[in-house]
């Protein structure tokens, strides 16, 4: 939890959850009516899983602070929302908007979401203080402000739920008529869904239609909000896996490499099944089996990297002298002295600003016939010439086929 000043001076609190990067743009998820409950804070963690700084305020604290309400509560939520001053509720979410912008971990740009109540939050501070972007959730009474929709100087992004008892058909018609024409607004309506169709573990939640809105929701947000701030945070992904690596195959020092990781991280070499789930495991394996392990020549050489908000995939040719044991790769097996070149694909996710698991994944067939393991002329399976066609992709295709 952190605090906010109001704009008549007064504190109240929010929930904040930081991206992997530690850096991002901003957004403000704006609650229901059962306050900052564990539902809200679940839905700014996703935000911030997807590379956004997210801060949630407590938007009943001039009623009383710390709202914390189940669906059971019903009645008293029903209470809160009634009793809320919902031009105050605006400034305190404009407040909210405001500290995101001087926030550290943000880069300046801020967007709005909200459910039910925060829905018509998210575009009253869209048309009175000029987010980057807002969203809004099967909002509740926007069409009681369409006169204030001239004001809109953002894109506003509304999830209609075509059942909505709280949004009847009389209500959508008039959103529409006041906002299709605006090209700053995006309307998309699920047919048959109820109000609250995206709350997870709801009555009425629908688990396709809530992942298709909020996966529109990132598109939005990361169209309008990322820019200079998304580049930057993927620079911090791209430095943090490559110090990781720095660890693991320059200095060879276990517990460097482990403090790149979240303490339940876990890697997996596909092929082989072997690595490790949390702290303890990956101690034993990279001190005794991993980083030991490894021949001297050793060397990767890049292929390409993708970075998004929150994983990096890596592809390269792993290349080295089998000298040695390797029991992560080759267990079983003793040293060869045969040179190995294979094309190798890492994904790597981040969380919390830590490695959070690797999925390691290359082509051990080829491993095996160089090392003379098993013999490629009688298998349809490649030796080197795979990891040598990924470099050089001129080389000739098809030649198993035509022999």
């Amino acid at each position: 939890m952190t605090t906010i000043k109001s704009f008549d001076g007064d504190e109240f609190d929010a929930y904040l959850a930081l991206p992997a990067s530690g850096y991002g743009p901003g957004v403000v998820v704006l609650q229901e009516i059962f306050g900052v409950n564990d539902y809200m804070r679940s839905v700014a963690d996703w935000y911030a899983a997807h590379g956004f700084v997210a801060l949630c305020p407590d938007l009943f604290w001039r009623l009383e602070r710390g709202v914390q309400l189940t669906g059971e509560q019903w009645d008293k939520a029903i209470d809160f929302y009634q009793r809320i001053d919902e031009d105050k509720a605006v400034e305190d979410s404009a407040a909210a908007m405001n500290f995101l912008r001087a926030h550290p971990a943000c880069s300046g740009s801020v967007g709005a979401v909200g459910f039910c109540m925060g829905g018509k939050l998210a575009y009253l501070l869209s048309v009175r203080h000029k987010p980057d972007c807002a969203v809004g959730y099967y909002g509740v009474s926007i069409e009681k402000n369409l006169e204030e929709a001239n004001n809109l100087a953002s894109p506003l992004l509304l999830h209609i739920a075509g059942a909505d008892k709280f949004c009847p058909s009389e209500a959508q018609a008039q959103i529409h008529a006041a906002l299709d024409k605006n090209p700053l607004v995006a309307i998309r309506e699920y047919p048959g869904r109820e109000h609250a169709f995206g709350r997870t573990g709801g009555e009425h939640y629908h688990a396709a239609d809530a992942e298709l809105a909020n996966l529109r929701t990132l598109e939005f947000f990361v169209t309008h909000l990322a820019g200079a701030g998304l580049a930057s945070a993927q620079q911090t992904l791209s430095t943090r896996w490559d110090d990781h690596v720095k660890y693991e195959f320059a200095t060879r020092n276990t517990d460097d490499t482990l403090e790149t990781m979240v303490p339940d991280a876990y890697v997996n070499h596909v092929p082989v099944m072997t690595g490790g789930v949390g702290h303890d495991e990956l101690r034993e394996f990279y001190s005794k089996r991993f980083i030991p392990q490894m021949p001297a020549d050793t060397s990767m050489t890049p292929v390409s990297r993708t970075i998004g908000l929150n994983q990096i995939v890596d592809e390269m040719v792993f290349e080295f002298t089998h000298t040695s044991k390797m029991d992560w790769m080759l267990p079983g097996v003793e040293p060869t002295g045969k040179h190995v070149r294979v094309a190798l694909v890492v994904i790597v996710r981040f969380r919390d600003g830590k490695l959070a698991h690797e999925h390691i994944y290359w082509d051990q067939a080829s491993v095996l016939v160089q090392l003379g393991l098993i013999d490629s002329q009688k298998l349809p399976v490649a030796g080197v010439e795979s990891a040598e066609k990924v470099l050089n992709p001129e080389l000739p295709s098809n030649t198993l086929m035509g022999r």
